[in-house]
């Protein structure tokens, strides 16, 4: 079993920056595939980021390409999601979750999830 914990949510004005955590625990943090999505109030749940645990691949969702990054601490069981410029876009549960898999963006490729960070981007 996987145990994922979000944290680093929070208020942030737009055109500013955040950093999520994840801290996993449970099987191997090295040999699994990692990802970040998040959900809207009244919208379905969209693909982030994703990192592998080969090579530390990454794939970013094309709206966040050159704005986010996914990194993976390994020795700390954390995964991590650097945010830059955000949107307003109002408040966001951003979610952490875990692959036996292979890199992929859909939500139903992961096994494991957190229960959410909230993050807010105002004006």
């Amino acid at each position: 079993q996987v145990h994922l914990v979000e944290s680093g949510g929070g208020l942030v004005q737009a055109g500013g920056s955040l950093r999520l955590s994840c801290a996993h625990s449970g099987r191997r943090f090295s040999t699994t595939t990692m990802g970040w999505f998040r959900q809207a109030p009244g919208k379905e749940r969209e693909f982030v980021a994703a990192i592998s645990w080969i090579l530390d691949n990454t794939v970013y969702a094309d709206s966040e390409k050159g704005r986010f990054t996914i990194s993976r601490d390994n020795p700390e069981n954390t995964l991590y999601l650097q945010m830059h410029d955000l949107k307003m876009d109002g408040t966001t549960v951003y979610y952490c979750a875990a692959s036996q898999g292979t890199l992929g963006v859909m939500a139903a490729g992961y096994e494991y999830w957190g229960q959410g960070t909230q993050v807010a981007v105002s004006s």
